[in-house]
């Protein structure tokens, strides 16, 4: 079982989201808080697989509570609620340690899917999420075409990264690639140089934006 705290200040979304767990039938949420500080401590106490947090919160919002859960309970992933008004949160986000982003109002299996990939090592980006957070970032900090920017890779590091775009964990992308999976982590560590990125949300974007994002990844 996949263990989770779940984090919002909205009883209703808690309810929600809890009950579209529910239905996989592989994760059991174990807590869950109204803020960001209780959801601090509460992964604390609980040491979960994830931590399900919604941005706005009083007391510590969903991204300061990542970067602590980060810092201090590393064994934690963390993915992000978010909604369209939250845009201007999103490149402070990939900063803080979130290793994907769900929209509230999205379809529910997204929030399945961003809960296995995550617990599972791997980033997620819902589909909508990641073509506004392209967007914005390509607005707000103008850089090379990312189609430019993955010419630094060989055929199969860009393989590679288009299955960490698509949410896969190490031990999944090398059962697909048919290698052992300390292969895969020699590839995501020179992606991740060449690229100059610090993570597999930043590293996820740019498979998103470069459109190499397999359409049925196994």
């Amino acid at each position: 079982m996949i263990r989770v705290v779940l984090a919002d200040d909205e009883p209703v979304v808690r309810f929600g989201v809890k009950a579209v767990l529910a239905t996989a039938g592989d994760v059991e949420v174990v807590a869950e808080a109204c803020n960001g500080s209780e959801a601090i401590d509460l992964v604390a106490r609980h040491r979960p697989d994830v931590a399900v947090l919604d941005i706005r919160m009083p007391v510590f919002d969903g991204l300061d509570a990542a970067k602590v859960i980060r810092e201090c309970h590393p064994g934690t992933k963390t993915l992000v609620l978010t909604t369209f008004a939250d845009d201007s949160y999103i490149s402070r986000a990939l900063g803080e340690g979130a290793a994907g982003f769900v929209l509230k109002t999205g379809d529910p299996q997204e929030i399945i899917s961003g809960v296995r990939a995550v617990a599972g090592g791997g980033a997620f980006l819902s589909p909508l999420v990641a073509k506004r957070v392209v967007d914005r970032l390509s607005r707000a900090h103008p850089r090379p075409l990312a189609t430019q920017r993955i010419e630094v890779l060989t055929a199969r590091e860009r393989e590679v990264l288009g299955l960490v775009g698509a949410g896969l964990s190490n031990a999944e992308i090398a059962a697909r690639l048919h290698v052992v999976e300390g292969t895969v982590k020699v590839y995501v560590s020179t992606i991740f140089r060449q690229l100059g990125v610090k993570n597999r949300v930043q590293a996820a974007i740019i498979a998103h934006e470069s459109g190499i994002i397999p359409d049925r990844p196994a």
